[in-house]
């Protein structure tokens, strides 16, 4: 270990343990200093469920930092090349350790990072640390980037024993360097306190974030690949926003799994986190991934530009149950059921033939675990014009698969009161009922719960015309 300092640059990787640019820093120095930058000029801002979050787990880490490492984490707001112009002015850094991301826009960061620390002789130390495989890892037959899910997880499984162990957390004595800067109020949490309902939902203790996980595998995630359809049980992990934020790391989870006992539940478990591996392979390679159609026959889809419909789906007024009670679910909590994200993301693309982006960008803006890469793969997914995606002719009619789902309206009932009293048979379809059920169990169409805003059959027949136009 020399003297010389270092600077540790996070992005999406705070945690401690298996964090190769902060282990390989306090190895290599005794003088470290630990930077955040939370940079919207040269980044994809983040949205504002996003922004609750990361300010919560930004506490925690630099707690943990202080704590295990006596190191204190500076958090800065701007360019990040400017900020570390200022910091190499008011001190001597000798070396900058980060973790690479495959964002479009971080791979160019990190790019120009780079040019910066070689023009004042700064070495320049860069890692992968947010996903299983480096994406240039991973190859298909002809040596290119695979374009559908099975294969691709099938190469990687192959080669789960290439991946190299995980790294433990830094333990090294006497380290210290705080850098002449203060920080910045990175000013994270919303003006007006819409994200009251997250509190409680959300675990940021380090120990109890592994602790709610471990407790998901040894007690839930044997019947997992049945009970993760049923919005109305607590049957999921929820652990997509400390995957996105890095504070656990993927390959360590993957190694994690592979190596217990497997139940046909762990096993679907182990293929979700392959999806999110995916998806990074997929906009590194494509990285106009979240502006474009993966398949270009989509480009020319005449998609409708409808603002009351739209704001009606961000609102949950559609008058289709189910739909309004994911999008609550949304707003009100930051996240809301996989099944349940796939039905309202359908209904926005083939029912209202609304623009999958403008649903991307919604849901960026409203989830704690939003996810660049997650986000567009499963959009473009549902919409038909991504990689691997589902056919154009899947189109999920709300109220089976409430019916399906959340058959006794358990979930329902939670997110949409105003027809919580209505039996079960008229509960997923309120338009079914005759008037007279109707005012019995206080329910008014149009009043105290809307008309839905379409006929489901029309919309689905109208978007089966128009995708079979669609030149393949």
């Amino acid at each position: 270990m020399n003297s010389k300092n270092s600077l540790v640059l996070f992005d999406c990787d705070l945690r401690i343990k298996d964090n190769p640019a902060l282990f390989n820093a306090c190895k290599n120095h005794q003088q470290v200093a630990l930077l955040y930058v939370l940079d919207e000029k040269n980044k994809r801002p983040l949205g504002g469920a996003s922004k609750w979050f990361l300010h919560h787990i930004l506490q925690s880490f630099a707690d943990l930092l202080q704590r295990k490492l006596n190191l204190k984490l500076v958090c800065k707001k701007g360019d990040v090349l400017k900020i570390l112009e200022e910091i190499s002015e008011k001190n001597s850094i000798d070396e900058i350790y980060l973790n690479s991301s495959f964002e479009p826009y971080n791979v160019q960061l990190n790019e120009k990072i780079k040019i910066f620390a070689e023009k004042k002789s700064i070495i320049f130390n860069i890692f992968d640390a947010q996903t299983i495989f480096n994406p240039n890892q991973i190859k298909n037959g002809s040596g290119t980037y695979f374009k559908v899910f099975t294969p691709f997880w099938k190469e990687c499984l192959k080669n789960s024993d290439k991946i190299s162990e995980s790294l433990p957390e830094p333990s090294f004595d006497n380290l210290n360097y705080d850098l002449k800067i203060e920080s910045d109020n990175l000013d994270l949490l919303p003006k007006i306190n819409w994200a009251d309902g997250f509190k409680g939902l959300w675990q940021f203790d380090y120990d109890k974030i592994i602790d709610n996980f471990n407790n998901f595998i040894s007690k839930k995630v044997t019947n997992y690949k049945e009970s993760r359809n049923f919005p109305a049980l607590d049957s999921t992990s929820k652990i997509s926003p400390y995957l996105h934020f890095g504070v656990i790391s993927s390959k360590l989870l993957f190694l994690d799994l592979i190596k217990r006992e497997r139940s046909d539940g762990l096993t679907h478990f182990i293929s979700e986190v392959g999806w999110r591996e995916f998806s990074h392979h997929l906009l590194f390679h494509f990285p106009q991934f979240p502006e474009k159609n993966f398949r270009p026959e989509f480009d020319n889809f005449p998609w409708q530009e409808n603002k009351v419909a739209l704001k009606k789906w961000q609102k949950g007024q559609t008058g289709f149950p189910i739909i309004d009670a994911g999008m609550r679910e949304l707003w009100s909590t930051g996240f809301m059921h996989n099944r349940v994200r796939m039905i309202v993301a359908s209904f926005l693309i083939k029912d209202l033939l609304i623009d999958w982006r403008e649903g991307e960008k919604w849901f960026w803006d409203c989830l704690v675990d939003a996810n660049l890469a997650n986000n567009t793969a499963s959009w473009q997914w549902v919409a038909g014009s991504g990689a691997d995606a589902a056919p154009y002719f899947r189109i999920f009619n709300p109220s089976l698969q409430s019916e399906k789902f959340d058959a006794e309206g358990a979930y329902i009932r939670k997110w949409v009161p105003e027809i919580s009293k209505l039996p079960n048979k008229f509960l997923h379809s309120p338009w079914l009922a005759d008037r007279k059920t109707l005012e019995y169990y206080g329910v008014e169409l149009g009043k105290t719960y809307p008309q839905p805003m379409l006929s489901h059959d029309a919309a689905r027949d109208m978007a089966l015309a128009i995708f079979k136009t669609l030149k393949n």
